[in-house]
């Protein structure tokens, strides 16, 4: 009878310990758990050796945890990207052909890519860009194709206005001197879409807009011919802090000839300037002059206020978004 009444107290107790322990971890015990006959001690099926299980009233008093699985927070999708490109970017070494002084803090630089027909080739549309390292310099730098894709391809190198920010990997490139090795990507990008406003007929007014050294690429897309000559009303307003920080005035000559009207736009002129000045968004507020906005195009290429500020304004006049070119 005490035996029996043993028997029912431990069953109780087992039962109450069991309600307090969630369903799925219920039927973990009863699976892999049970009470031998003769209920001197436990056994666990296919593991005779194992150790015996904790006492009963130990194991009610264990803390237990949901064994619902936690949702895992997303992870860093940039990162991954940024990942996956460190791992698959091809690297050309490439010399430095000449490094000269274009403005105050520019410079005009010349890489050799003539030992890399695919880097060449990959140089297809004014606008692109690539990306450019140097030995024992851990941190790329972006830079903009200045030269034309047929010159890229007929001498068999790419030509870069660079801008010498202080403590920066430019700064350190318009150091180096010809023969200097440097490590270059392919050219990526789409460049500047100009099949969305050809036919030149149907797009008489494009306006370009360009600061610092955003004109690179835009020098790029004048000297690729898109068509200018062809167009009544082609106009660069073209900004900078002074004439001494203008880079390529020396083409400013060609460009008009090809059809392109310069406006140049100073942001702290000296006493002797008489042309426009301040920035050149609000340069092309104050002349405007647009005759039909569905025939207008545009292409930005220079600091973030800017685009934004000259794409707002183009738009309120009617200009559709979709026309409005840019290389990033």
């Amino acid at each position: 009878m005490e035996l029996a009444k043993e028997r029912e107290e431990a069953s109780a107790h087992l039962l109450r310990c069991l309600s307090l322990v969630p369903a799925t971890l219920t039927i973990f015990l009863f699976s892999f758990t049970i009470l031998h006959p003769d209920h001197d001690r436990h056994y666990t099926p296919h593991a005779p050796c194992s150790a015996p299980p904790l006492p009963m009233p130990i194991l009610c008093r264990l803390p237990f945890r949901s064994l619902t699985p936690r949702p895992r927070p997303p992870r860093r999708r940039f990162a991954t990207l940024a990942a996956l490109r460190q791992d698959t970017t091809v690297w050309t070494p490439s010399p430095i052909s000449s490094i000269k002084t274009a403005a105050e803090s520019l410079f005009h630089v010349t890489i050799d890519v003539s030992n890399s027909p695919d880097l060449a080739a990959s140089h297809i549309f004014p606008g692109q860009y690539l990306l450019l390292r140097l030995p024992d310099v851990e941190k790329p730098s972006f830079l903009a194709i200045a030269s034309p894709p047929s010159q890229s391809a007929s001498t068999g190198a790419f030509e870069f206005l660079v801008n010498s920010v202080a403590g920066s990997t430019a700064e350190l490139l318009c150091g180096l001197k010809q023969g200097d090795m440097v490590e270059l990507t392919q050219a990526m990008g789409n460049g500047f879409n100009i099949d969305k406003i050809d036919p030149p007929e149907d797009y008489q007014t494009v306006l370009i807009f360009a600061t610092g050294s955003g004109i690179s690429p835009i020098r790029s897309l004048i000297e690729s011919g898109f068509g200018a000559d062809k167009r009544s009303d082609v106009r660069l307003y073209f900004g900078a802090r002074n004439l001494r920080r203008m880079a390529y005035q020396d083409r400013f000559k060609d460009w008009e000839s090809s059809g392109v009207k310069i406006v140049p736009v100073l942001s702290q002129p000296d006493d002797s300037w008489t042309g426009e000045s301040g920035d050149v968004q609000a340069a092309f507020a104050r002349a405007k002059k647009i005759h039909s906005p569905k025939g207008t195009g545009a292409v930005i290429c220079g600091q973030r206020q800017m685009t934004e500020e000259a794409s707002s304004i183009l738009v309120a006049d009617g200009v559709s978004r979709e026309k409005i070119l840019k290389n990033f």
